[in-house]
């Protein structure tokens, strides 16, 4: 809401600075974000009297203008046909910057000394268009600058409103706040209308049809207008509170608008059938033009205001451009009422209508200001439009009419909430000035009626509150409550997540936070059947968007999703992770269940090109050794991989289980060519993802450093042929569960097929380390301990010793 400085004036004796009066409305709640002065450069612009004009003598188009600013008289060389002797006009001495930019020089025109200028409303940016130069009211004193003549130099308050306080959406809202807290009376424009014989029921007949969209419906009629520019003082009004200025008839129901926070609408009369109103729903799939010459398709929720034969607006928030004012309009219909604000707010966001009048009503109007706001505008439209209004008003509404509420407010329980002393008697001294009355004063309660502007007071602590705000909240004591600080222990896993966030980032690899919400396409294109866990996702009831449906049950789709966006903006190496929840389906209207997941994604190229690096494309085992690293920096053991082609989204043959204790905890591979293609991505992607939850179940706490061996070690190597689909895996396996005291360490360094090896065969060649902690080791006894492996090795395994 924009609030000028010297409009409010007019309403209340204000005595400060408009720089106090921001800080005093924003320490009661009435934030002023930002306070702008207008009108300055105007101040050199002065008010002077036309003496003479004389035709220039050497140019039938221009006249040479003999003025006087009070102190001396100035030759002006202008082009203007709208002036005469005895008009008072803006005139920019020399040196003058003006709004436009321009700055006047002194200069010869055709041959004669041209003083200064004389300007236009265009030229002081007063108007978009004039056609002449601006002349001045009669009574403008000669000498004074231009924003003090005419009031030009103001302050705008820019206020935040908060959604409850729709009173203040006007400038005698503002008002009624700045006297309660300036403690001044409050002055509210008198309205007189002076009304013709002609009575209205001549004219106007109006029937609501949908009395629970527009409870109340006011109208009066004026004709006899004549349509023309506002006069200064109303545009530059309409301008400063953020309005467009069009013609007086339409000024004067914004201006009115912005004054009581009634929003009005003036139909052109002579374009309404048979001067009938009839507000009813609309029929559903017709349309409807606006006055900004959209056409709007309604539905049967949609309230219509409507002629004998046709619509004419939308209910609170647009008219139609069938019955639009223009300079042709005669006579008006002028409309008052009141609407449904939740009917105003739907209808908006349906159609995609914000006005300053929706956002009015769907806040909610003061139902009591529909007929002195009719009254105000039939006034100025009577004022500047020469318009002779008829005699009455035509008033529908329900029977009953509205009743007050009553508040009852004990004092010292407001004193106990806000933790003053404040009197009985000042407190029924401060909802007065707020316009609350208050019948009963004593200590023990006040009994108050809530004025009809304040829909937004409807309990004790909202009176409460009133209080609080005009007593100031910076007059109350502030006093720290005695609380006890319990010690936070936090998450149990954070460390370990800090942890792995940490052993990735120290891998290459960058964290992302995706959203928990996706479409249930996303799963469909990982290629999951009916049956898998992916599919059992939650459904979200009223989702932002289509992309948003569903819950999560995979990480995976959050980072194809963000390879694919950086592919698309041609970054293709790639190394990124997120660590969040997903959510699975369980029996019906039960609890989620929600897993901790860690998932990450490689592709492009394994490090930077470079002259002293070969140039080489990430491939599963770099996947796979960073797993390794995070299993060891997170101290957990028994960790081994499984080859599986059933994983949907995986590649064939690329592609392994995350096994831990006999228990799959993850997966990871090359993805599937068609999800990659589902996701829009042309090159090899590899992929894990781990249930970080269940693997930190196993995480060793209680880990102690060992001093370094004082003893030597010994190693002792030793090739062996296996089948090739035999894993490396299970022969370490075999190794270490051979209980060979001292075995340290078991490596393998050498993996080789071909000649001499038989086809099918391959040959792996392990390093083991011997080391005690207190002597040396003989080699007979290292000797013996290798025998007992390779003796191991034959009753377990289908191994042969490679000579």
């Amino acid at each position: 809401m924009l609030a000028s400085y010297n409009w409010l004036k007019e309403y209340i004796n204000i005595e400060v600075s408009p720089e106090e009066l921001s800080y005093r409305l924003t320490m009661a709640g009435l934030e002023v974000s930002n306070l702008v002065c207008v009108g300055e450069e105007l101040e050199r612009i002065q008010v002077a009297r036309i003496e003479k004009i004389s035709i220039h003598p050497n140019a039938d188009k221009l006249s040479i203008c003999r003025i006087y600013n009070g102190k001396e008289r100035f030759n002006i060389v202008c082009g203007a046909r709208n002036i005469k002797a005895g008009d008072k006009v803006a005139f920019a001495p020399v040196g003058t910057r003006l709004p436009n930019g321009l700055k006047i020089k002194a200069s010869k025109i055709r041959g004669f000394l041209s003083e200064g200028m004389l300007c236009s409303e265009e030229e002081l940016k007063l108007e978009e268009k004039s056609t002449g130069i601006m002349i001045l009211p009669p009574e403008s004193e000669i000498g004074k600058d231009l924003a003090s003549a005419l009031m030009m130099k103001d302050y705008v308050l820019e206020l935040d409103l908060t959604p409850n306080r729709a009173d203040c959406f006007s400038m005698i809202g503002i008002a009624r706040e700045a006297a309660a807290l300036l403690d001044t009376p409050l002055s509210l424009p008198r309205i007189e209308v002076e009304e013709e014989e002609e009575d209205l029921g001549k004219f106007i007949n109006v029937n609501i049809e949908a009395p629970e969209f527009c409870p109340r419906y006011t109208a009066r009629y004026v004709f006899n207008i004549k349509i023309q520019p506002s006069p200064l003082w109303m545009r530059r009004r309409l301008e400063l509170g953020g309005i467009r200025s069009i013609n007086n008839v339409v000024d004067v129901t914004n201006y009115v608008l912005l004054e009581w926070g009634q929003p009005m609408h003036a139909f052109d009369y002579a374009l309404l059938d048979q001067g009938k109103i009839i507000v009813k729903k609309a029929t559903p799939g017709e349309v409807f033009f606006t006055l900004d010459n959209k056409e709007h398709t309604l539905d049967e929720q949609t309230l219509m205001i409507c002629d004998a034969s046709k619509y004419i607006a939308i209910g609170g928030i647009m008219g139609g451009i069938n019955t639009e004012v223009t300079e042709g309009t005669t006579a008006v219909l002028l409309e008052s009422a009141y609407f449904n604000p939740q009917n105003i707010l739907r209808t908006s966001r349906k159609l995609g209508i914000k006005t300053e009048s929706s956002l009015r009503f769907e806040k909610g109007v003061n139902p009591e200001t529909v007929i002195p706001s009719l009254n105000r505008a039939a006034q100025l439209i009577a004022k500047t439009a020469n318009g002779k209004v008829a005699r009455g008003i035509v008033d529908s509404r329900p029977p009953l009419p509205h009743q007050p509420l009553k508040i009852e407010l004990r004092p010292n329980k407001a004193n106990l909430i806000l933790g003053t002393e404040i009197s009985s008697a000042k407190m029924a001294g401060y909802l007065e000035r707020l316009g609350i009355s208050v019948e009963s004063k004593n200590s023990n309660r006040l009994l108050t009626t809530i004025p009809s502007h304040r829909g937004d007071l409807r309990t004790e602590i909202d009176l409460v509150e009133e209080i609080a705000r005009i007593h100031g909240y910076d007059q109350i004591p502030v006093t720290l409550p005695d609380m006890a600080v319990a010690e936070e222990k936090g998450k149990t896993s954070f460390k370990q997540e800090d942890k792995a966030r940490s052993v990735l980032a120290g891998s290459g690899f960058y964290e992302i936070i995706s959203y928990s919400f996706i479409a249930s396409k996303n799963i469909a294109d990982l290629q999951t059947p009916e049956e898998h866990a992916f599919r059992r996702y939650i459904s979200i009831s009223n989702p932002l968007s289509r992309d948003q449906s569903v819950m999560r049950t995979t990480l995976l789709p959050g980072l194809l999703m963000a390879v694919a966006e950086n592919h698309r903006h041609k970054n293709m190496n790639l190394k990124i992770f997120e660590l969040g929840r997903v959510f699975f389906r369980e029996k019906q209207n039960s609890l989620p269940t929600e897993k901790l997941m860690i998932g990450g994604v490689m592709c492009g190229l394994q490090t930077e090109e470079s002259w002293n690096c070969p140039r080489r494309e990430v491939d599963f085992f770099d996947l796979k050794g960073t797993l390794e690293n995070l299993f060891r920096a997170l101290f957990i053991g028994g960790i081994h991989y499984q080859v599986n082609n059933s994983i949907p989204y995986l590649h064939s043959g690329i592609s392994s289980l995350v096994i831990l204790n006999e228990r799959p905890v993850g997966v990871l591979g090359e993805l599937h060519p068609h999800v990659l293609d589902n996701f829009g991505i042309s090159r090899k992607i590899f992929v894990f993802e781990i249930d970080f939850g269940e693997i930190i179940r196993y995480y060793v706490n209680d880990r102690k450093a060992k001093p370094l061996p004082k003893f030597p070690p010994v190693y002792r190597d030793i090739a062996l042929v296996v089948d090739i689909d035999t894993p490396h895996q299970i022969i370490e396996e075999v190794i270490t569960s051979s209980n060979v005291r001292f075995l340290e360490e078991v490596k393998v360094f050498d993996v080789y097929q071909g000649d001499p090896i038989p086809a099918g065969k391959k040959s792996l060649a392990y390093r083991m380390k011997f080391q005690s902690r207190d002597r040396s080791l003989t080699d007979e006894e290292v000797n013996l301990f290798y025998e007992k492996i390779i003796s191991h090795l034959s009753n377990k395994l289908d191994v042969e010793l490679r000579k």
